[in-house]
């Protein structure tokens, strides 16, 4: 992860706690996925059921979070390409390990796209300076591309553009967000419309780079937070090898538990 730092200001640790957060609780939620869906738990269905509504929203601080640290970064491109190779390895040892849980297009490929981009675009991206009414327009995009995978552009699909069935009737459109029934994915964090939370987090960048974040950002209030954040992808590549053997052992009790 980049040093998040503000030009003279110091690290900027409220991105590292806000982040940390966000991996902590990615961290569970993967935690009960796997004990309802590999161990079939009922609990961990429960708890999965219970925490997935609010899986969009740690996802999206952890993306926007990422998209103000390539303001902070000095080659998102080597940074991205890295990324992508880290993430097409968790494609790979999930589909030999986990076959019917296999990461196609997890947040790890997302982000590693979104990086590259930014970085082969960050010439002209420079041109532009810091204004609310990008984060805006990020925010409008986002909410006129949610309708992707159901099938349309717009609010909703009565005030919106119905996009050709034929798109879905493969999966090689599953990175945009486009794919067909039989599409399945572990972890899956399409570009569209997720990318526009990135793009939005790039602009706040532009002010995390000038120093120019509030004074409450930068001092260290949660170092437990804070420490995850500056660790979050080693700890994002080790919790589900981690996650698998703990979720075995839970598993293993609870069968002998029942069994007595």
């Amino acid at each position: 992860m980049p040093q998040i730092s503000g030009a003279g200001r110091g690290r900027i640790h409220l991105l590292d706690e806000l982040r940390g957060f966000a991996v902590f609780c990615m961290v569970f939620y993967h935690g009960f996925y796997t004990l309802a869906f590999l161990y079939n738990l009922r609990a961990g269905m429960i708890l999965l059921n219970f925490f997935m509504p609010a899986e969009p929203y740690y996802a999206g601080l952890f993306m926007l979070i990422s998209g103000i640290s390539s303001n902070l970064s000095h080659s998102n491109l080597v940074r991205g390409v890295k990324l992508l190779g880290v993430a097409l390895a968790i494609t790979l040892i999930t589909y030999l390990a986990v076959p019917e849980e296999v990461i196609v297009f997890g947040i790890l490929h997302f982000l590693s796209v979104c990086m590259i981009l930014y970085g082969l675009l960050k010439p002209v991206a420079d041109r532009f300076r810091f204004s609310w009414a990008a984060v805006a327009v990020c925010a409008v995009l986002y909410l006129c591309t949610m309708g992707i995978s159901s099938g349309y552009l717009g609010l909703s699909p009565q005030l919106g553009v119905t996009l050709p069935q034929s798109l879905y009737q493969t999966n090689r459109l599953a990175p945009l967000g486009i794919y067909s029934g039989t599409f399945r994915s572990a972890d899956y964090f399409a570009l569209f419309p997720w990318i526009f939370v990135f793009a939005a987090g790039t602009f706040l960048g532009k002010l995390a780079a000038q120093g120019r974040f509030p004074a409450c950002f930068y001092p260290s209030r949660i170092p437990f937070f804070s420490w995850i954040g500056r660790h979050a992808l080693i700890i994002y590549i080790v919790h589900q090898p981690v996650i698998y053997g703990v979720c075995y052992a839970v598993s293993a009790v609870v069968k002998l538990i029942t069994h007595t």
